[in-house]
């Protein structure tokens, strides 16, 4: 398959008119955000483009979209923003309206910096051990500060009792400001193999692709690229919804030596790569 290089996301611009974007690793690093990037946005923005932010963060979209803001993203330079947290949360929402999950669930609730956003207003009680939960939630990873027997020791007694257990946050690398750590992805990976089953909200996973489309109007696929840094999850999400696909090499794939051989065997081949997010 034939993947063209660009210098920018001016030719994109070109040949589409709906921008399905990620934001970390594309627009920023959690700390800052990349050069160029935020001009990017907003000539995208001034072009016309319908744009929708799709991330794997387990918050909602309102501190995701006020965590841009702080970066210094011009404020209306996107339409919407899709977490998985967001969708994540109108699922228990839902589930709890119509019955089939009980108000006051006692719920181990997995954050980083103590962030109670996914939860927010959710007729949950938390609870800070796995041996009374009746449900596990992984809204994020903090493995910049913690090793993974840390997690081991929380949830193995809910992963022993079969306890279901919900990831909002499939990715399994994170951005840091002491560089890459294991994500949330990795926390659900290690409930499973400690006998667990989870149920993971987010990319790759057609749901958010589902609602970020809807979101934008259900326009002609063929209008639509979506544009991210992870193979497994952009780049399989956005082929799997049928959709043109982008691959920006400044984030997580940043240190990868050989990207054919990572192409090849997650038999995921992006349509585009580009070196970093910004306009050309």
């Amino acid at each position: 398959m034939h993947i063209q290089h660009l210098n920018g996301i001016s030719p994109l611009a070109e040949r589409y008119e709906v921008f399905l974007l990620d934001q970390f690793g594309v627009l920023h690093d959690g700390q800052q955000a990349y050069a160029g990037a935020v001009h990017a946005l907003s000539a995208l923005k001034r072009a016309g483009k319908t744009i929708v932010l799709i991330s794997n963060s387990g918050k909602r979209a309102a501190p995701n979209e006020a965590r841009l803001l702080k970066l210094g993203f011009e404020a209306g330079s996107w339409d919407c923003l899709v977490s998985s947290g967001e969708v994540a949360w109108r699922y228990f929402a839902h589930m709890v309206a119509v019955g089939t999950l009980r108000r006051g669930t006692k719920c181990l609730l997995i954050s980083r910096d103590a962030d109670r956003s996914a939860v927010e207003s959710l007729p949950f009680a938390l609870i800070g051990s796995g041996d009374d939960a009746e449900m596990v939630l992984i809204s994020a990873s903090e493995g910049d500060r913690y090793s993974l027997d840390h997690y081991r020791t929380l949830l193995a007694p809910a992963a022993a009792r079969g306890v279901p257990c919900f990831c909002t946050n499939p990715d399994r690398i994170m951005l840091t400001a002491v560089g890459s750590r294991f994500g949330a992805g990795e926390v659900a990976d290690l409930y499973e193999k400690l006998g667990g089953r989870v149920t993971r909200i987010g990319k790759p996973n057609a749901q958010i692709f589902e609602t970020a489309l809807e979101l934008a109007g259900k326009p002609d696929h063929k209008s639509v690229v979506c544009v991210g840094d992870s193979l497994e999850h952009d780049i399989v999400g956005g082929r799997g919804a049928g959709l043109a696909t982008a691959l920006v090499l400044s984030g997580i794939l940043s240190t990868t030596a050989d990207l054919t051989a990572m192409f090849k065997q997650l038999r995921a081949f992006p349509d585009y790569t580009i070196d970093t997010f910004r306009w050309g």
